[in-house]
């Protein structure tokens, strides 16, 4: 079964911030289900559906995104789907 988890991505825009957060996901064969970014005045956001074969994982996923934060100023999470959803309903 393939599970599936939320990552947003919310910052000052900048130059690369796409490329540098979907590198970190290919340099760990996490395949991208879906995106979508906008730009709010100064500020990007980006919220992405991607496949993870092992939930287990995510929280080492989420430590490789560390030096990208730092570097941009950018605030990254990554949630199971499930829980996304369940903190989103209304």
């Amino acid at each position: 079964m393939q599970n599936r988890a939320v990552v947003s991505v919310v910052g000052k825009d900048q130059v690369g911030i796409i490329a540098k957060v979907t590198t970190i996901l290919s340099e760990n064969n996490v395949n991208i289900h879906d995106i979508s970014q906008t730009i709010l005045q100064d500020f990007f956001t980006m919220i992405m559906l991607i496949d993870i074969n092992d939930p287990s994982n995510l929280a080492t996923l989420q430590d490789k995104f560390k030096p990208v934060e730092s570097e941009l100023g950018l605030n990254i999470n990554i949630q199971l789907e499930d829980v996304f959803q369940a903190m989103h309903r209304v």
